[in-house]
C-alpha cells in the first residue's frame, strides 16, 4: 500500500508535535534570566546582565532556576540554611530547601537572597542530593556572587546577594530536599 506524500507529511507532523518539547523550549534564555534575576534582586538589568552573561558563557542556557532567602554564618566551622521554589519550564513551581555545612577560614554571617541557575537537571528527583564545593566570600556590603556546584552530572550556579560581615574561604556542601530539615548533615 502506497501513501501519498500528503499523508507522509501529516504523519510526520503528528509524530513531531508528539515528541517532547526540544531542548530549546526547555530552557531558559539570558534575556529571560536577566529578567528574573533583576526582578528578584531588585537591581537593574545592567547589573543582572553582567552576571548572567558570565555564567551563560561558562554553562550556556540553564533548563531551570531556584529562587529563594538564605542564611549562613561561620567561625572556622559554618552552617547554610534556605528555602525557595525550583522553577522549570512547563511545570509549577516547587517548593525546595537547602542546608549544608562548611569548614574552612571563615568568620561571620550574611543572609542572602539565591538566584541558582540549574544545567542538566532534566527531572526533578535529580536536585535531591549533595553538592560539594569551595566558597570564598567577602560580605560587606550588597553585590553579586557567582560559584559552581556539580554532582551526578547536574551543575548548580548560585548568584548570591546580600548584607552581612562575613569573610573567608571554605569547603561545603549543599544538600537540597522537599522538605526542611534542620540536621545540618
Amino acid at each position: 500500500m502506497r501513501l501519498s506524500r500528503f499523508a507522509v507529511g501529516v504523519f510526520a507532523l503528528v509524530l513531531w508535535a508528539a515528541t517532547p518539547a526540544r531542548a530549546e523550549e526547555q530552557t531558559f534564555s539570558d534575556n529571560e534570566i536577566t529578567n528574573a534575576v533583576s526582578g528578584f534582586f531588585g537591581v537593574t538589568t545592567e547589573a543582572a546582565a553582567k552576571a548572567v552573561q558570565r555564567v551563560f558563557r561558562d554553562q550556556g542556557q540553564p533548563d531551570a532556576y531556584i529562587k529563594g532567602d538564605e542564611g549562613s554564618g561561620a567561625v572556622v566551622v559554618g552552617l547554610r540554611y534556605g528555602e525557595g521554589w525550583l522553577v522549570r519550564k512547563h511545570f509549577e513551581p516547587v517548593k525546595v530547601y537547602w542546608k549544608g555545612p562548611s569548614v574552612g577560614f571563615d568568620l561571620g554571617g550574611n543572609a542572602s537572597k539565591s538566584f541558582t541557575l540549574v544545567y542538566n537537571l532534566k527531572r526533578e528527583e535529580r536536585l535531591y542530593q549533595r553538592f560539594p564545593g569551595i566558597e570564598g566570600s567577602y560580605y560587606f556590603v550588597a553585590g553579586i556572587g557567582v560559584n559552581y556546584l556539580r554532582s551526578g552530572g547536574v551543575t548548580l550556579a548560585p548568584m548570591r546577594t546580600g548584607l552581612g560581615l562575613r569573610a573567608g574561604v571554605n569547603a561545603h556542601y549543599l544538600v537540597f530536599s522537599k522538605r526542611r530539615d534542620w540536621f545540618p548533615f
